[in-house]
């Protein structure tokens, strides 16, 4: 199991970090277009709301509630039956989706209204951003047909991952960012505002990622037509986990989207710099996070359905040693050189013109945010441990309590320090969060940090505290910002190399070695 954990985890990571680094390379495309200002906002604000109905619908709470389910079904019944519920539940939720699709595309002043308060209340008073109101009116128009496409991709995805073709579904997010590359360079000529370039390579994203899946469920012969089964017993199953799980697994992009609300009537370029301080912390806790994330669900619930607590338990606490292992000189690196990574990566085109000072800006969003990565990475494998006993009540009530706790610090620290605060209030409720997590489990029995985990962790926090160190030194002996990119891009690359070398130097002089990591058991 654990070599096999390990391996599935590596390919996963493998593969999201093709997209991940796409996805950079997508943001850099999208600042040199529109840079951080008023289209940037309208364009990420659009983006962002399909995306959000994705990740609350889809890939959390559908993914959460399904995988358990299908995992039972093709342990105990069989391919057969795992085919007619594949059919049962994509006829059902394409369905559904269908109708939402048309819906929010109609309703698109409403939900531009709705979600970007500041901006209608300048529309309705004539006032000057008036413009952003209607141009995220029509910019949704576009973008909300990508949660049609991306729900049914989610689906596939988790389809595929119980089979353990996890490559596939780690590689599909590509398409959506080479889709948006490329309508962006052909295309932005061809509209009045270049975000609407963006819009369609949206929409096109969706279709191709969801073309892109269909010929390996085929191989699998999973494959049948879709059926609307509302009633069916396994449908009425995961509806019913799916309800809670909403809220369960889905608090940071509720979070992400009161922060956006709240957003709307701060500073012009308050939404964009909270974009672009996400995208950084999304690198990584893509890359370690969701993709330990998406392997140990369906071994959680593997083990579940055959009743193996124990070896359920040390799935659990490798999980949490591995992202451990991974996130702490994440999170510690991106606060010592997010700056010179921001300049690499963005600052060009309009993002470099503007007389804002937007490396800076982001650079304090990144430090922020940066402060619950951990966090945030442990959510993503401790939630699993609910969701995989079919329990998705829990999470819910632990979900609902840290929404309420980020709306307090949004409040509190909001007035004083804007966006910042917005940043910083998100990782403190997602600290929270994991503390709640982990006591529940604990109390139920069936997780508890093991003793050889604590001493782990003590490892990896002081590795990761001397690696964060020597780059902030070496990094402050240099006026970089007035470098050339290929100068900036060198310096980069250095101080990512000694960083892996001080950090793994380090681990290994505590006596941490690569077996270490892979075992399931301290």
């Amino acid at each position: 199991m654990a070599k096999g954990l390990f391996k599935s985890g590596m390919i996963v990571s493998a593969m999201t970090m093709v997209s991940r680094v796409m996805g950079l390379v997508r943001d850099a495309v999208v600042a040199n277009l529109l840079g951080a200002g008023l289209a940037a906002d309208v364009f990420l604000f659009a983006n962002r709301i399909p995306n959000f109905l994705r990740r609350l619908f889809a890939e959390g709470a559908f993914a959460q509630a399904f995988v358990p389910v299908l995992s039972e079904i093709k342990e105990k019944h069989g391919d057969d039956e795992v085919r007619i519920f594949v059919a049962q539940a994509a006829g059902t939720l394409g369905t559904i989706l269908m109708i939402v699709t048309i819906m929010g595309v109609i309703g698109s002043p409403v939900i531009a209204a709705l979600f970007g308060t500041g901006w209608f209340i300048d529309w309705w008073q004539g006032g000057a951003d008036a413009e952003k109101f209607v141009l995220a009116s029509g910019l949704l128009k576009l973008t909300f047909p990508y949660l049609f496409f991306v729900s049914l991709v989610a689906l596939s995805a988790a389809v595929l991952n119980v089979y353990n073709r996890f490559a596939v579904a780690a590689f599909t997010p590509v398409l959506l960012n080479v889709s948006i590359i490329s309508c962006a360079i052909l295309l932005h000529d061809s509209f009045s505002v270049s975000a609407y370039a963006l819009a369609v390579g949206v929409f096109v994203g969706g279709v191709v990622q969801f073309a892109f899946q269909l010929p390996f469920l085929y191989r699998l012969k999973v494959l049948s037509r879709p059926q609307f089964a509302w009633r069916a017993p396994q449908v009425t199953k995961v509806r019913k986990l799916m309800l809670p799980a909403m809220f369960g697994v889905s608090v940071s992009q509720i979070n992400l989207l009161l922060d956006t609300v709240i957003a709307s009537v701060l500073v012009t370029g308050s939404i964009s710099w909270l974009y672009y301080s996400d995208r950084l912390i999304e690198f990584p806790l893509g890359l370690f996070g969701i993709g330990i994330a998406t392997v140990i669900l369906p071994a959680l619930s593997k083990l579940h359905a055959g009743d193996n607590l124990k070896d359920f338990q040390s799935t659990l606490d490798w999980g949490v040693r591995f992202v451990l292992f991974l996130g702490f000189p994440a999170m510690m690196g991106l606060i010592a050189i997010s700056p010179l990574i921001i300049s690499v990566l963005f600052d060009h085109g309009a993002f470099a013109t503007s007389e804002v000072n937007h490396v800076e800006a982001v650079s304090y969003g990144v430090a922020a945010y940066s402060v619950g990565l951990v966090s945030f990475m442990l959510i993503k494998v401790l939630a699993p441990g609910f969701y995989a006993r079919q329990d998705t009540k829990t999470p819910v009530r632990i979900g609902i309590l840290t929404m309420g706790l980020n709306m307090i610090f949004n409040i509190a620290l909001a007035p004083f320090i804007g966006y910042i605060g917005l940043a910083l209030a998100t990782s403190l409720s997602a600290s929270c969060n994991v503390y709640l997590l982990y006591r529940q489990l604990n109390k139920d029995n069936v997780y508890h940090f093991s003793t050889f985990s604590v001493r782990f962790a003590a490892k990896c926090m002081l590795a990761a505290l001397l690696m964060s160190v020597s780059v902030y030194y070496v990094i402050s002996l240099y006026n970089w910002q007035s470098w050339a990119l290929i100068e900036q891009i060198v310096l980069l690359s250095g101080l990512l190399i000694q960083a892996m070398v001080v950090y793994f130097g380090v681990m290994f002089a505590l006596g941490v070695r690569f077996a270490t990591i892979k075992e399931l058991r301290g």
